[in-house]
């Protein structure tokens, strides 16, 4: 038993909270973050151990500048070293925790002359006893030299503990260990932040596609982020409004079709039934209207071709360069007839020869009769149909203008639907499928067509083609007349 994802507008989340793509993701950027803090960590711990044991070695160093001090002012006082008393250089070192040697210029040893090192207790740093130092510890260590009155008599060296300015180091390590730990917290919530972020308006476009999919055409993701994910969620509602507007054209399109076969086929049915039963005679007014009902019933058929054609025109176009206005001169030529048993006066105003666009002749030539068959349908006896042609540097424009009683405002976005019959089409018996069928032509060769109507009367139909470069290439202009080759040199500018 499959269950229905959760509907994308009842604000409930698929479970899991992250899908596929969002662990795969977060784990990403754990690894990322993990290796970043492990890395600072490191250069930090060792970037601190090289700065805290440089700053003890300078303080080593100091401690036995001033005690190197001491031992020269006790040399200069008893003039020799067998009588100095080095107690203070001694009291300097153990002030510093270190373990003091004296040496004599020839390097010896020297004991402490005042006879203080006698009582210290063994290992008691400072002591410096016997010959050979004895009791002097084996950590870190400075030297420096005694010099009286710019001559060296000796130095003294200072050994310290082997713990000596760990506790520092220690501290920094804490420091370091406890800002790591933070920064790693940190970069994962970032990562899981951003992770859902990124994939959440994923996983709602594809919950919604799933509830399109079981049905719910009301089904939308609505989301509102930035950049390519708000363009993809944006991107996919506009393509369900679309598949909803279809599924909704096709729906009434069934319906208008069953509606326009109906009202024939109950007539002819009704008239036969009369007619075989011996209600009515088989008069020749009887079968005329009976023929009439047939021949508007054959022409919805052929309509409904012909729309089911357009609409695959895409796929069959035979596109070549083609002369617009030598089409346009041709197609209201082969329509005059049908314009002037209308009682209507035509008038072509051709605009620039040759108006070179890239199409399919015959499909023009079909979408611009229909227009003037449109215009000959709905225009009264005594009205003018202008047709134009006319250029801009990006299109080539065909008018078709009529002052016919025009189209009135509230209907006017409607003209080209599939099936619409206005006012003027009722009155006529239009099926609603001509101008349906123009547009579909027109947008299969990449142009545009409008419909505008004053409020006076009027109406003026534009097509828009994008333009073909001008220069040297064979021209279709329609159907019977002779392709030409053309160039800028000797294109002619009348038809």
């Amino acid at each position: 038993m499959t269950r229905e994802p959760p509907s994308p507008r009842s604000g409930v989340r698929p479970s899991g909270g992250l899908g596929p793509l969002g662990r795969r993701l977060f784990a990403a950027f754990a690894v990322v973050a993990l290796a970043s803090v492990a890395l600072l960590t490191v250069a930090a711990l060792v970037g601190t151990d090289r700065g805290l044991s440089s700053a003890h070695q300078a303080d080593r160093q100091e401690a036995a500048d001033r005690v190197a001090a001491a031992a020269a002012g006790a040399y200069r006082a008893a003039a020799g070293w067998s009588t100095a008393d080095l107690s203070a250089a001694r009291s300097i070192a153990v002030a510093a925790g270190a373990v003091l040697t004296v040496r004599n210029a020839d390097d010896e040893v020297m004991p402490d002359a005042s006879g203080a090192g006698s009582e210290d207790e063994p290992g008691m740093p400072g002591s410096g006893r016997g010959r050979h130092g004895q009791g002097v510890g084996s950590g870190p260590g400075a030297s420096a030299p005694v010099v009286v009155d710019g001559s060296t008599v000796g130095s003294v060296r200072l050994v310290f503990s082997a713990g000596s300015g760990s506790a520092g180091l220690s501290v920094a390590w804490g420091w370091v260990a406890a800002a790591a730990v933070g920064a790693l917290a940190l970069a994962l919530g970032v990562s899981w932040f951003v992770t859902r972020r990124l994939t959440a308006p994923v996983v709602r476009v594809a919950s919604t596609a799933r509830a399109l999919a079981a049905g719910d055409r009301t089904a939308r993701a609505r989301i509102e982020a930035p950049g390519e994910l708000g363009d993809l969620a944006r991107a996919f509602d506009a393509m369900a409004d679309d598949v909803n507007h279809v599924e909704q054209a096709r729906h009434r399109l069934a319906a208008d079709v069953a509606h326009e076969l109906r009202t024939p086929l109950t007539s002819l049915r009704a008239g036969l039934e009369e007619l075989r039963d011996g209600y009515a005679e088989a008069s020749a007014e009887r079968l005329a209207s009976l023929h009439d009902q047939a021949l508007r019933l054959g022409r919805i058929v052929d309509d409904l071709g012909e729309l089911a054609e357009a609409e695959s025109a895409r796929l069959s176009l035979h596109v070549a360069e083609v002369d617009l206005t030598a089409l346009t001169v041709a197609a209201v030529a082969e329509r005059e007839a049908e314009l002037r048993t209308a009682g209507l006066t035509v008038r072509v105003l051709p605009g620039p020869v040759p108006l070179l666009v890239r199409a399919d002749a015959d499909r023009l030539h079909q979408a611009l009769g229909n227009l003037l068959s449109n215009a000959a349908r709905h225009c009264r006896p005594g009205d003018t149909v202008t047709v134009t042609t006319s250029d801009t540097p990006a299109e080539a424009l065909v008018e078709v203008a009529d002052t016919g009683p025009g189209i009135p405002s509230d209907e006017l976005p409607y003209v080209f639907d599939r099936l619409w019959r206005g006012t003027r089409a009722r009155s006529t018996g239009g099926s609603g499928i001509g101008l349906a069928v123009v547009k579909e032509l027109i947008t299969a060769h990449g142009g545009t067509v409008c419909a505008d109507s004053g409020p006076g009367g009027g109406t003026r139909m534009t097509l828009r083609l994008p333009r073909a470069a001008p220069y040297g290439s064979w021209l279709v202009p329609g159907p019977g007349v002779e392709p030409r080759l053309t160039s800028q040199a000797n294109t002619p500018r009348g038809i």
